[in-house]
């Protein structure tokens, strides 16, 4: 059974990281998502370190032994 997450713009719970539009929930919520990127209403404050790419490198890890199972 895939494990269960909230989709990062709607909040709904479900199965959204094995689904065609991963993390989101729907087409709808990834343009959304999106939308709000280009508007300028998520930005990234601080440039990238080491530890959070080595962070990404393990949750990337964990999400394909999810997928694997």
């Amino acid at each position: 059974m895939p494990r269960e997450a909230p989709c990062p713009t709607c909040r709904q719970s479900g199965p959204w990281l094995t689904g065609a539009h991963t993390p989101f929930c729907s087409e709808r919520c990834r343009m959304v998502d999106l939308g709000k990127w280009l508007g300028e209403e998520h930005r990234i404050t601080s440039p990238l370190t080491v530890e959070d790419l080595k962070e990404l490198a393990d949750l990337e890890e964990g999400a394909e032994e999810q997928a694997d199972r």
